[in-house]
């Protein structure tokens, strides 16, 4: 079962990451923008697209959904029993992609 405390070491193993906090909670960020949420109820909350977000929750929705709250944000919740590690690797990189800044992405292009 994927944690906080795990999710935060597999963020952290990007380039130009440091620990911070969101809302009371422990995120990764790079460049002064976290890479993902972790919501006490819910569990990690990924930033993406709202077409790639229903794409996640209509082929697997066991695993990925959203909340009431959650539906006019661009993002999906995992659940943290069912995520797949490599899922959560994958989003991690897109969102760093993102967030980290220019001069960050250039030096490590290709790199991750």
């Amino acid at each position: 079962m994927l944690t906080n405390d795990r999710l935060c070491e597999m963020a952290l193993e990007l380039p130009g990451t440091e620990r911070g906090t969101s809302w009371g909670q422990p995120v990764v960020k790079v460049g002064k923008k976290s890479l993902f949420f972790w919501n006490p109820k819910y569990g990690p909350v990924f930033g993406m697209d709202f077409a790639t977000r229903d794409f996640w929750i209509e082929i697997d929705p066991e695993t990925f959904h959203t909340t009431d709250h959650h539906q006019n944000y661009p993002c999906v919740i995992a659940r943290p029993e069912r995520v797949d590690e490599d899922w959560v690797r994958e989003r991690l990189k897109e969102s760093w992609r993102r967030n980290a800044p220019k001069k960050l992405q250039k030096e490590w292009d290709g790199r991750i």
